[in-house]
């Protein structure tokens, strides 16, 4: 075994699989090394989105993706936009307090629930998206730049192909 400032991850990945199969017996260590590049890719994206764009605004990968919902979704329920942003109720909750704090969202009592709110962005909010996305998105292009349109179509897909086939097997996630 390789000494532990020898081991990155690829060699973790080849450790972890020869080990599972001849040490514990077991047999899916294809579904293994997929998840633990998927998670480990996601992982680095979104460190280095939060790190390089957001961070420097005051901003959490949290607090981005809330906005981001509200801000092309339009006006959401707060249950709505803890479903499409795949956090918690009480997540958006907290999320929502602190950009109201500083001005970037509107928090109005529904009119039909007394128990729910409407979010929606404020002009301010607005304009801090429009510049934020752009260099967010940039940033994301600089990101899949290493893969061609078409691996980026496939990429897409399979990974469509994963979250939606997770019903069959009654596994569990925010949606």
């Amino acid at each position: 075994m390789a000494a532990d400032d020898e081991l990155d991850f690829w060699a973790f990945v080849e450790v972890a699989n020869r080990r599972l199969a001849t040490e514990y017996g077991f047999e899916h260590q294809l579904a293994t090394e997929v998840l633990l590049n998927l998670n480990r890719a996601s992982n680095i994206v979104t460190y280095d989105l939060e790190a390089t764009v957001h961070r420097p605004r005051g901003r959490s990968w949290s607090g981005f993706r809330l906005l981001f919902v509200i801000w092309l979704a339009g006006p959401l329920e707060s249950k709505a936009a803890a479903t499409l942003t795949g956090m918690s109720r009480a997540a958006v909750s907290n999320l929502t307090k602190s950009l109201v704090a500083s001005g970037m969202l509107d928090r109005i009592p529904s009119a039909h629930d007394g128990r729910s709110v409407h979010l929606s962005l404020t002009a301010k909010g607005r304009e801090e998206m429009i510049a934020v996305f752009r260099e967010h998105n940039e940033r994301e292009h600089e990101w899949t730049s290493a893969l061609t349109e078409a691996e980026q179509r496939v990429l897409i897909m399979l990974l469509g192909k994963l979250i939606t086939n997770r019903d069959r097997s009654n596994f569990r996630g925010r949606n």
